[in-house]
């Protein structure tokens, strides 16, 4: 484990020096601001608590821009390695291929963490200077909504390890995060909607929608934050899909999870077997 530690907090300096970790942070910071400014307008005219509007805004905001982000911090972490011939060099020293893979996961989920949590908690932070009434549901749905934006991405860095270790080229890696990205992100829930509406509710039932919406992470997001508490599942207008999918929390953050170890575990086995 020091060793996956040690490779961690390389990967931490290295987007500290290429101002990763700054960009980002600087990034989820400016948008946070500027939904949580926009967004408050409307509290006052329909009713609703200045966060859950926020954690509203940056749900919606987070399913296109963290897997994003994601897939750009890590679909070159092994293949732009082996490019450079410096994997190589780092595998000559005493560390096992599965320790560099956790180092790098656990570096880059540190430096999305940092970066989500400053830059998202800004908001929160501008709400309360301006004297916002904040009450405790507000504040679990803003911790949840933080927390498994962080899951989110894990998620989409595990994606992007296992395609960074079943390519030779780095320009082929990043072809095929931008597509992961459109597909998950974009063309699922288009395909969904389509089907949805040429079924008209005639076989499809809310079981078989349940399990067409934990094949895709950005989707159990979209329903763990947006369908979850009352007030922001109707704030947001999932109200009507939060009651026809039958799915808990705890079952909707497992799933997250799972969706982490199992894209990393095979891109645990397919670089231990990868010649360099």
């Amino acid at each position: 484990m020091r060793n996956a530690l040690a490779i961690a907090a390389q990967e931490i300096r290295e987007c500290l020096r290429n101002r990763w970790v700054l960009a980002m942070t600087a990034l989820l910071a400016a948008l946070a601001l500027s939904l949580t400014f926009l967004g408050s307008a409307p509290t006052g005219t329909v009713g609703v608590r200045a966060l859950d509007v926020v954690v509203v805004s940056l749900s919606s905001l987070t399913i296109f821009l963290v897997p994003l982000v994601a897939l750009l911090i890590s679909h070159d972490a092994i293949v732009g390695e082996m490019e450079r011939g410096t994997m190589i060099l780092l595998l000559s020293y005493p560390v096992s291929r599965a320790q560099v893979l956790l180092g790098k996961f656990i570096g880059h989920l540190a430096i999305l963490a940092f970066a989500t949590v400053i830059g998202y908690g800004t908001a929160a932070v501008t709400l309360l200077a301006t004297g916002a009434d904040i009450d405790a549901e507000s504040w679990i749905a803003f911790a949840t909504m933080i927390g498994s934006s962080i899951l989110l991405g894990s998620v989409f860095i595990a994606i992007g390890y296992l395609v960074s270790v079943l390519v030779r080229e780095r320009a082929t890696a990043a072809g095929i995060a931008i597509g992961v990205w459109l597909l998950l992100v974009v063309v699922f829930d288009m395909a969904v909607l389509g089907v949805l509406v040429a079924d008209q509710g005639r076989t499809i039932s809310s079981s078989a929608l349940s399990g067409l919406l934990l094949l895709n992470p950005t989707d159990v997001y979209r329903l763990l934050n947006l369908a979850g508490a009352t007030t922001v599942s109707t704030f947001s207008g999932m109200s009507g899909l939060a009651g026809s999918v039958a799915l808990s929390p705890a079952v909707l953050l497992a799933t997250l999870a799972a969706w982490t170890l199992v894209p990393l575990a095979a891109a645990g086995l397919v670089f231990s077997r990868r010649e360099l």
